[in-house]
């Protein structure tokens, strides 16, 4: 309560101010389900100027005037706005399918979670522009689709600074709090920001499970009721420094340096067919540096190291069914990365583009797991595993005139562990025909490979739920490949049409089987056949004169997941599914600037390996009030109103019988923003003042 009056203190304070003063997995700890869909994107046309425009081989997004309106407050929610953009399991996907997410064109070697945090905390007003790629050539040195995040590194006149608070308070069954400051400054030819950000506070849940768990020796299905509730308080603090010096126009020279330090304590009670008592702490330091050169004769090269070492440790008692588990266990991972990369590109006559290059990336996972307690429990593990991956591509591309460009690459690649060492090829090829201002069709192919976490492979063994729920490693998870086929068209620069059908050998997820010969369900990622999928998707905007804006987006998927040696029960799934959001924002005055969104939010039942997950949705509502000359933001919601958003997985499949109750809660919460800046820095003589667990 002392946060948000000091949070609405603050808002009084600098309206006040003079105006020249005043210048933005399906697993859990619970082994609980994220929303598989929380949100659907959506565009704004403001003043029916075009939000969008089509270059070679990919979509650039006027992003900062679609979010212009709307209570946005960060890089990850804003994103989340481009059409096509779905967050799924607590990540972003673009066409139902995974996308890559970089910024200023750089892909990072922090994991996808990692680089979630971080986009997160930074400010949605630093982005300049996003451009969308739904099939990445080779010289963006990743492969499938890809959002790339330009954020703004110059603002103003040389010497200026330009800054964003910012501050958040969010109830949803606890409170949580977050604080950020963020700094831009031009200096000229250098150009430096910095920004950091603390979020903290609690969190509850609470998990009713019912199973009926076959046991092959007693030949009778043993009945599991249990419930429990858990209780958790975290802190996070995430921080960000870059500097650029631009040599001249093409030429410059980059670094940045990523970090952030988290730390967590939990304690979870299980009551019914067993009782249990669960301690853990966890914490995690990241540290990443990259350093980016550009030459003016189209050569580029970088290097990058990451460091990210995450101990932690559990506390567990328990018994169910006359046996008990009462250990105490330690673990860590330890992951020193390094990335090099080298590439060169050409502007030919007649609109030719050639470009080549290498990217050769190493790590080495340090890990470990150490139980002691009674008899019976996992044996320690003590890994050190080293990767390396080596990329050679080259491509092409051609502009025929202004209505047609084709581009294509083509990319070996090597990836090497202690169990698989091989080589893939990676065809890519995309053409965009533009026959009009009005109309633009997109055709690309695409082939890509997913790697699995560093921990999902260690030969580890995890203990949730009580210990009912035990999480094993698979040291010969592979890699999956996959194949994609996508056809999109635009209308006018706002409706979007988009078609595609992909095709992923090995691919893997993370599964539950309850196991006939103990009393203990499995959580363990395996490789299927294959997935398939084929979907459509529509987006439609409209406008009522200037008071409402509004975008409709349907999407229809057909999913199959096929795998013959699941345990003892294979099995190939099909299911087609659908989800709808209409997304609104009102203009409710003027002078004052008041703004209400009102969004919704649908979808059918749809599969996941073996879960079925039952039909979810979500009503969210949000005032945004802009003051001070629009300098101050002022924004408050209650999201999940009807408290519909959970999804309760279950499965029944042959003997296989478990339902998950999870716990759901609406969010209420309050943020406050304050731009401030423009000012010229002031001149002082004789002062001469820089993939994981």
């Amino acid at each position: 309560m002392r946060q948000l009056i000091l949070i609405a203190g603050l808002a009084a304070f600098v309206a006040k101010l003079p105006a020249q003063e005043r210048a933005d997995s399906l697993l859990t700890g619970d082994v609980q389900a994220d929303s598989l869909f929380q949100a659907l994107p959506e565009v704004m046309v403001e003043g029916e100027r075009p939000v969008v425009k089509a270059l070679p081989g990919r979509l650039e997004y006027d992003l900062p005037r679609m979010i212009a309106q709307k209570p946005i407050d960060n890089v990850y929610d804003a994103l989340k706005e481009l059409p096509g953009v779905v967050e799924m399991n607590g990540g972003l996907t673009l066409g139902a399918r995974g996308v890559t997410v970089v910024l200023d064109g750089k892909v990072t070697n922090m994991s996808a979670g990692q680089l979630y945090s971080l986009l997160k905390s930074m400010p949605a007003s630093r982005i300049e522009r996003v451009e969308v790629i739904y099939n990445a050539p080779a010289r963006y040195q990743v492969r499938g689709a890809l959002i790339n995040v330009r954020l703004r590194h110059r603002i103003g006149d040389p010497g200026s600074v330009q800054g964003e608070a910012f501050a958040k308070y969010d109830q949803r069954h606890e409170a949580s709090f977050e604080e950020r400051a963020s700094l831009l400054y031009n200096g000229g030819k250098l150009s430096a920001d910095f920004l950091y950000s603390h979020a903290h506070g609690e969190s509850y849940h609470t998990t009713d499970k019912e199973a009926r768990h076959w046991q092959e020796a007693e030949g009778e299905a043993y009945s599991v009721r249990n419930h429990e509730r858990g209780h958790g308080r975290n802190h996070t603090h995430t921080f960000r420094l870059g500097a650029g010096y631009r040599f001249a126009e093409n030429h410059s020279l980059d670094f940045v340096y990523n970090g952030s330090y988290d730390t967590s304590h939990y304690n979870q009670y299980t009551t019914g067919t067993q009782t249990a008592t669960t301690l853990g702490n966890q914490e995690s330091w990241l540290h990443d540096g990259r350093l980016d050169y550009q030459a003016p004769f189209g050569l580029k090269a970088g290097a990058e190291f990451t460091w990210y070492h995450a101990p932690g440790s559990q506390r567990l008692v328990s018994e169910m069914d006359g046996t008990s588990m009462d250990f105490y266990t330690e673990d860590a991972q330890r992951i020193n990365a390094w990335k090099f990369y080298v590439s060169q590109e050409h502007q030919l006559k007649h609109g030719w583009g050639l470009n080549y290059g290498t990217v050769y990336s190493t790590s080495v996972d340090n890990s470990y797991q150490r139980y002691s307690g009674n008899e019976g429990l996992p044996s320690d593990m003590d890994s050190r595993r080293r990767e390396q991956t080596l990329n050679v591509y080259a491509g092409f591309s051609k502009s025929f005139g202004e209505d047609l460009s084709v581009d294509f690459s083509l990319a070996a690649e090597r990836y090497r562990t202690p169990v698989w060492d091989e080589w893939s090829w990676y065809p890519n090829l995309t053409a965009t025909y533009k026959p009009s201002a009005s109309h633009i069709v997109q055709l690309s192919f695409s082939s890509d490979k997913r790697y699995p976490g560093y921990w999902a492979v260690q030969d580890a063994v995890s203990y949730l739920g009580g210990g009912y729920s035990e999480v094993q490693g698979n040291p010969l998870l592979k890699p999956s490949k996959d194949y994609n086929l996508t056809l999109i068209y635009m209308l006018k620069s706002k409706y979007t049409f988009a078609a595609w059908f992909s095709h992923t050998e090995d691919y893997f997820t993370q599964t539950l089987y309850q196991s006939p010969e103990r009393l203990v369900e499995i959580y363990r990622y395996l490789n299927f056949n294959f997935q398939r999928q084929a979907g459509i998707q529509v987006s439609v905007p409209f406008k009522i004169k200037k008071w409402l804006d509004s975008r409709l987006t349907l999407m229809g998927v057909w999913t199959r997941e096929k795998d013959a040696d699941f345990y003892d029960m294979p099995f190939d799934r099909r299911i087609a599914y659908g989800m709808a959001v209409w997304n609104n924002t009102v203009t409710l005055s003027t002078r004052p600037d008041l703004r209400l969104t009102l969004n919704g939010f649908v979808r059918s039942k749809a599969y996941q390996g073996t879960y079925d997950l039952p039909a979810s949705g979500n009503v969210d509502v949000a005032l945004r009030y802009a003051f001070a000359n629009k300098n101050c933001i002022l924004s408050a919601w209650c999201k999940d109103i009807f408290e519909t958003s959970g999804i309760d997985p279950y499965v029944r499949i042959a003997r296989q019988w478990v339902t998950n109750d999870y716990s759901c809660y609406r969010s209420v919460g309050l943020s406050f923003t304050w731009k401030f800046g423009g000012y010229q820095e002031k001149r002082r003589e004789a002062v001469d003042t820089s993939r994981f667990k």
